[in-house]
Order: C-alpha cells, then structure tokens, then sequence
C-alpha cells in the first residue's frame, strides 16, 4: 500500500514543461525517471528538499539529492551542456553535504549557457522509481523554493513491484472500426493525443506491442479493421490516458466509423484493405500497365532517374558531437519541410509534409537513432540504420497502405541524412517534354518537379494510395504508379504516351495516335491561355451582374498568387495554419505580422476575409489538450472551441483587427449554430476593437455548414454582416455523409437538391435584409455548379486560387437571367444525377 507524501519545492522559477515534451528522448521518455522539465527565469539551482547531495556532476551542469525519504532528485541544467565541461556553471555545495529546503545548490550565468548549449530546459526526475507510487506535477509558472513543483505519493514497504503494479493500467479490449485500420491519419491522431499524458503508454495487438506516442510504432502493429487491442499505461496519469485512448480508438481515431459499425462488418473491404496486388500485364508487347495514379494524358520523352548513395562512415566522433550533429539536421529538415508546405497550394496536401514533421519527432525512430550514437556509431550511420529498419517493416506489411508510407519514411530519412553527410541535394537538368521513369519517387522529389519540363511520370513501385500519388493529383501531373517492371530498360529519348487515367504507357505510338493527343492538349492549353490573359477582367455577366470572385487561400504565398491570377479579394483566410503543426500557440504578434502582411498584399481595395480559428477534436492541437470524443464532427469545434478557451479567440480578434488598416477586414466566425453563439463572438470583436481604439467598419459574418443555420438565414441576416457558405461541411451534415468516406464520398455530393435548398434559402434570409452571401466550398471552383449558384443569387465565389481565371471566364458567358431559370430547374429536382445532367448542358453550351 502506498506510503506518505513528499513535496518537492520547485529549484527554479519559471514554467513548467511536461517531460515528455523535453527535446531529448532520453528524458522525454523517461529513461532517467519520471518527473517534469521548468524553463527558467532564475540562474540559481535551489534544493527542493532537505537531504543529502549523493552525485555532483564534474561539469557542475547536474547534481542528484536523496531525500531523507530515500528518494533520489536528479537534477539537470539544460541539455547538453555536458560540452560545456563546466564554463558557465558554479557549484554552491559539495558532495555528501547535507542540505535544507530551498538551499541554493548551483549558479549558473543563463545567457552564457544559452547561448552555447541546445536548450535552458532543465529537467527534475526521479531517478528511482520504485520508491514512488504516483506523481502529481504543477503546471504553469512556478517560484523557486515557493511554489510546489511535484507531490510523490511513496510506495510502502513492498517495494518497486508494488509500486509498479498500482501504476500499471489495463483497458479492457477494444475492436477496432476503422475499415482501414490504424493506417497513418489514425495513428497520428492516436499518438498525438498519447503525447498529452506523461505516463508511458504501449497499443497492444495479441502478444505484439508498440509505443502508442509513435506512429510508426502503431502503424508497425498492422492493426486491421475488427482486430482486438488494448492500452497499457504507467505512470501518474495512466488511468486518465487509458480511459481517454479508449474512447478515441472505439471512436474511429478522427475517421467516420458510423457505416462499419451499423454494418457490423467483420473483415474490411476489399477495396479498402487488401494485399499490395500484383502488376497487371499487358497482351500488347507495346503498352506497360501500371495502376492510375493521377488521371491526365501526356506525349513525350523517357528520361530514366535514379537514387544516389550517400556515403556514411560507421564509427563516430565523441557521441555527444555525433548527437549535435543529429539533433541540427533534424531541426534543419523540419525547416525543408515547413517552406515545402508553403509551397504546395491545396492545403489537405500541405499536410503529407506535416505528416513528414511528425516522422521527425517519432520517439521509436529517434530513440533508435540515439542508441545508436550512444553506442559509438557515426549520426549518418545510426540515422540510416534507424529509418531503414522502419521503412522494411512496412513495406512488408500487407495492408497496402501502410505498406506505401514506407516510402514516407525513406524520404525523411534521406533528406536527414544528407543534412549530416552535408550533401546538397543534386539537380536534376531535364530536358523538355520529360516523361519521368523511375523505380521510386518520394513525395519530396514529386513536389519539386519542374513543371515546365516534366509531362508525367511512372514508378515501378507505389500505388494508387501513396503520397506521391496524391500529391501527382493535386499537382495535376499524369502518373501512373506500380509499372511493369521492363520500363526501366527503356532508352532515353524514347517517344511514349502516358494515360494516367487508364495506367498505360504506350510505346511506339504511330504518328496519328500523338496528332489526336496532341490535338486534345493544344486545345485545353489554347484554353487556358486565353483564361489566363483575360483573368484581369471584371467578372461579370453578359446582362452585366457582378459575382465577385475571390480566393480561399492559407497562407501570405498563396494571397500574392490570388492576385495574380485576377482574384478580387479573399473570401477565405484558413486561419488555422498558424495554429497547427507546432508545440505552442502562436503569439499575438507572430499573428498580427501575418494577417498585415496578407492585408498589405491584397491592398485597400480588396476584401479580406479572415475566418477564425477552425479545429476541434478532428484536428487535435498539441498544446490544447481536448478529450477524445465520440463524433469530433459533432463535437467541440469551431467557435465552439474558440468560446470555451476566450483567451484564445481574443488574442486572434485582436491581432486580425490591427489589419484593418490595410485592406477591406472582414471577421468570419466559423460552425455557427446558434444566436448565442454569435452574439457572444461579436460581443468578442466589439470589446477589442474598444480596447485597442479601432474605428475602422470591420465587418463580421458567418459560415453557413450547418443546416439549423441556413433554414434560420433570416433571423441570423438581422444580426450578421455577411454569410459565406461552407458546402463542404453542409453537405456532409445535410446528407450525414463523410466527404472522406471511402464508400460514401461520391454519393456526398453538394449539387445534391437538398443541399441547394438550403443554399437558395440562405440567399434569400440574407437578401431580405440587405446582406451579401459567399460561397467558399468546393462547388464555387465548380464550373458545372456555378450556373445554378449565380441563378439563386450567390453574390461571391470563393474559389481555389488556381481556378480563379477559369471561373471569371465563366461568369463572362453566362447570362443572369437564364442562370435564374435553370436554378429554378434543378431546386425541383430529386437527385444530384439529374442536377447534374441538366447543368453540364448549360456550361457545355
């Protein structure tokens, strides 16, 4: 049974940081022990109990107390700093001495050490273990040899099997719904919300385990739709993390489970999970078959790539240079990778780049990597042996899409180690008209194409579910993926036609069968040419009605290309790329420097139109811990979340206000569903705007997503300044379908009757009292739906930022007036086929 309580003080004043975010696994995972990490405000290290000092480091960087109660505090000023061979640091005390509560223990100069060693984090852990039943830690800012920074419940006399035994946590057994199993969004979403709890935490599959803080521990479980798992936990919080990842693994992990459970399925599709198929093979000696991996048809040249060895010695320098080195090519390739995200347009595909962040603080891959340099190897050495372990796990596995991330490994593997081997990434020199051939592509290299040059390209490995492919489709390139494998025998310079709708690549293609082709790709190209030189014309109707057409973008890039593609304004900042993939909110000043940089850009004439933060337990962040919700659809999210955490929502109002200045500032409140709710969100933007002397007309609307709020438009219209409509989220809440569903999402289709209903009905609240209605879902970029959107009366398309030139082309054909007629057709009608059918006359007119 578990003994009295010990309270240590905290040594330093400053806050306190969990354990498991320190920078280092050897803490982060507690390998030392258990405690908590404080990032100081204070030089001077004060004891935090009575006892004696039993370990004083000659470095003076790191002492250990054992308490009268036999516990043993170890101590450590920053991370690494071992380097620092002692410079900096003064030790107040000496070995064996007895010391009192509060007594200072250590000095040391904080800019010096800041200045010359990885991080001031200093961490408090317990180094024996056994002795303590439970933690419990502050949080917050603590005072040194004030505040109370860790409460020990010790253990009894049995000892550390007793100890170990209460604080081992067992959940019962849970079936997993997910028709793809735990593949690599659930896992992130998984061990992203196990990062929030201090204890260790381990996913079990039969007598397989894996660590649940790590997605390539999960993934490498291959746990399957209906396999049976459990969550052991230890530590202070392993009942509160054992109950939490229970609820989010019955719930589907963030993916909509609802079909498979009323279906009671037992074994997952077979369209959704099966082995990795073998190659197709063609009868034609003059066609390779591969699978589609991203539609379109290309005429040109092979030209063959392949991957250069990086040279890495296996012996290393002094471990603690070899870890440097390692822990600069980490931070520098997460840096890579942030400039990548900005520079893929479509944000759902920013986010394979993320998800490549996240490899980089995947606790299985650097704790291997670590025991690697700790055991003598050179960083490239460790580094490579680590992720290419991890990568051939994968690959083997039959689920065919955790099989593909393999890929996903490899190509933060090599992107680190040419960092440590200091080898520049070479260029590729591509001649024009370049059909790529290679045995493997990684999402990097597909990303970083030169456009102009390369028409398409093949692999001999992936699939229609990798990465590379999804990037291919957004990039709009023609890939086929899984090629018959005779295709790196081809020559350069070989002539070829590449379908990426059919997976073919056809060699020898007779003169007719290029002049079709070509024919077919000169038009589209003619096309878009003219799109493109009339794209800074006003986009108005031919009996001379004005839609505005504007841009959702994500970011201060994508604000400038708007512009130069003839957007008139934003209908759509996604605030919430300022607020994702990071450890710590962003502050109100990283936030007001970058709503006046998109604002200045835009310029005084142009709308902007900011939509607050939009994330919830779909989209979890680090550092707002959220319980796992059943249906994180339905749950706290949006302005929901933002009215629960008013900090949060008044530190973004403020710094999206001081923008006004710059351009025409609209406030946007996203998942609306109520009057309370608005009415306490512009009670929000009318207080800062007092405190912070803003006299400028910001206007403030809302997103129409839910249904409730579009059959109230009227009543919402008396108090908004606008609406815009989000179709993505309407749809799926109006037809209860998941867009993303692999069985539902073509059925979930926003020209559905129903959904444009509830769209005419909007226009009609807000015309009835003066106010403008936007669309900014996916049917704005729609050309067969933008008839019907102008025949309700929709005042703005909010359109993809490389559509922009497209739809301002559209709206220059149409006639108001017929659009009217044909809006009125289609809200008779009773299927999104027959919606469907009667628009692509009007737009193929």
């Amino acid at each position: 049974m578990p003994g009295s309580q010990l309270e240590l003080l905290a040594p330093l004043s400053g806050i306190v940081v969990p354990i498991d975010h320190v920078p280092d696994p050897v803490f982060a995972q507690k390998m030392v022990g258990d405690g908590v990490a404080i990032d100081p405000i204070t030089n001077q290290l004060l004891s935090p109990a009575a006892g004696k000092i039993t370990q004083l480091h000659s470095a003076c960087h790191a002492i250990t107390l054992t308490t009268t109660e036999g516990v043993e505090v170890l101590m450590h000023i920053g991370l690494d700093t071992v380097m620092l061979k002692g410079e900096g640091f003064k030790a107040l005390v000496k070995l064996n001495d007895q010391v009192a509560a509060g007594q200072p223990l250590i000095e040391f100069d904080a800019n010096f050490v800041a200045k010359h060693a990885r991080s001031l984090l200093t961490e408090i852990v317990v180094t024996n273990g056994d002795k303590v039943a439970r933690y419990q830690a502050a949080s917050g800012f603590v005072q040194a040899g004030k505040s109370t920074l860790l409460v020990l419940q010790l253990a009894g006399p049995e000892g550390a099997a007793a100890a170990k035994a209460a604080a081992d946590t067992l959940s019962r057994l849970v079936r997993i719904p997910n028709l793809t199993g735990l593949h690599a969004r659930p896992a992130a979403v998984i061990a992203n919300a196990a990062k929030t709890y201090k204890s260790d935490i381990r996913l079990l599959r039969g007598n397989d385990e894996g660590n649940a803080k790590s997605v390539v521990g999960i993934m490498g479980l291959e746990v399957q739709h209906g396999d049976e798992v459990r969550i052991k936990a230890n530590g202070v919080d392993a009942a509160a993390a054992v109950d939490a990842l229970v609820a989010l693994l019955t719930s589907g992990s963030g993916e909509d489970v609802g079909a498979a459970i009323l279906t009671k399925h037992k074994p997952a599709p077979l369209d959704t999970l099966r082995p990795v198929a073998a190659r197709p093979k063609s009868d034609d000696p003059n066609v390779l078959t591969g699978v589609s991996a991203s539609p379109g048809l290309a005429v040109g040249q092979i030209f063959q790539i392949r991957q250069d060895d990086i040279a890495v010695t296996e012996a290393g320098e002094n471990p603690q240079i070899e870890r440097r080195r390692f822990d600069n090519a980490l931070k520098e390739a997460s840096k890579q990778l942030e400039k990548l995200k900005g520079e893929i347009s479509d944000a759902s595909k920013a986010e394979i780049f993320a998800a490549h962040q996240e490899l980089l603080t995947d606790p299985e891959l650097l704790d291997l990597a670590v025991a690697g340099i700790s055991s003598g190897k050179s960083a490239g050495f460790a580094w490579r042996s680590a992720y290419t372990r991890y990568a051939e796990q994968l690959a083997k596995l039959k689920n065919e899409v955790l099989a593909g991330r393999a890929n996903d490994i490899r190509d933060v593997g090599v992107r680190v180690l040419r960092l440590i081997a200091g080898v520049a990434e070479s260029k590729l020199s591509l001649p024009a008209n370049t059909i790529l051939i290679a045995e493997e592509l990684t999402p990097s290299e597909t990303a970083s194409l030169d456009r102009s040059r390369v028409l398409g390209f093949a692999t001999t490995g992936g699939g229609a579910t990798s990465h590379v492919a999804i990037l291919a489709r957004s990039l709009n390139i023609p890939a086929i993926c899984g090629i018959d494998e005779a295709v790196v025998k081809l020559a350069n310079g070989t002539t070829v036609i590449l379908d990426g709708s059919k997976g073919t690549l056809r060699l020898n293609p007779t003169d007719t069968e290029m002049a079709v082709i070509r024919d077919k790709q000169a038009r589209l190209a003619k096309k878009r040419a003219e799109e493109l030189a009339a794209a800074h014309l006003p986009p108005v109707t031919t009996d001379g009605h004005h839609i505005e057409i504007v841009a959702n973008i994500g970011g201060l890039e994508e604000a400038r290309q708007g512009v130069e593609l003839g957007g008139e304004g934003v209908g759509l900042l996604r605030s919430e790329f300022l607020y994702l993939e990071r450890n710590d909110a962003p502050s109100e000043e990283e936030q007001t420097r970058i709503y006046g940089d998109i604002a200045q850009a835009l310029g005084k004439e142009r709308t902007l139109v900011i939509r607050t933060l939009d994330v919830g337990g779909d989209k979890p962040l680090p550092y707002l811990p959220m319980p796992a919700e059943e249906n994180p659809f339905l749950g706290v999210r949006g302005i929901r979340l933002c009215l629960a955490e008013p900090e949060i929502l008044r530190t973004q109002v403020r710094a999206i206000l001081r923008a006004a200045p710059y351009s025409k500032l609209h406030i946007m409140f996203p998942m609306i569903a109520n009057l309370e709710e608005l009415r306490a969100a512009k009670a929000v933007v009318l207080a800062e705007k007092a405190a912070l002397g803003i006299t400028a007309d910001v206007k403030v609307g809302i997103m129409v997503e839910v249904p409730a709020t579009a059959i109230l438009a009227e009543q919402f219209a008396r108090e908004a300044d606008f609406f815009s409509i989000g179709t993505n989220d309407l749809t799926q809440y109006t037809l209860a379908m998941d867009r993303g569903h692999p069985k539902l999402a073509k059925q979930a289709d926003a020209l559905h009757p129903g959904v444009l209903n509830l769209i005419a009905l909007t226009v009609m609240g807000a015309h009835a009292h003066g106010k403008w209605v936007g669309v900014c879902g996916g049917i704005a970029s729609d050309p067969q739906a933008v008839p019907a959107l102008i025949g309700m009366g929709v005042d703005e398309l909010s359109v993809s930022v490389p559509s922009i030139p497209a739809i301002k082309a559209l709206v220059r054909k149409l006639n108001k007036a017929d659009c009217e007629k044909v809006a009125a057709d289609v809200l008779r009608m009773g299927t999104a086929t027959e919606v469907r059918a009667r628009l692509g006359k009007l737009v193929d007119a």
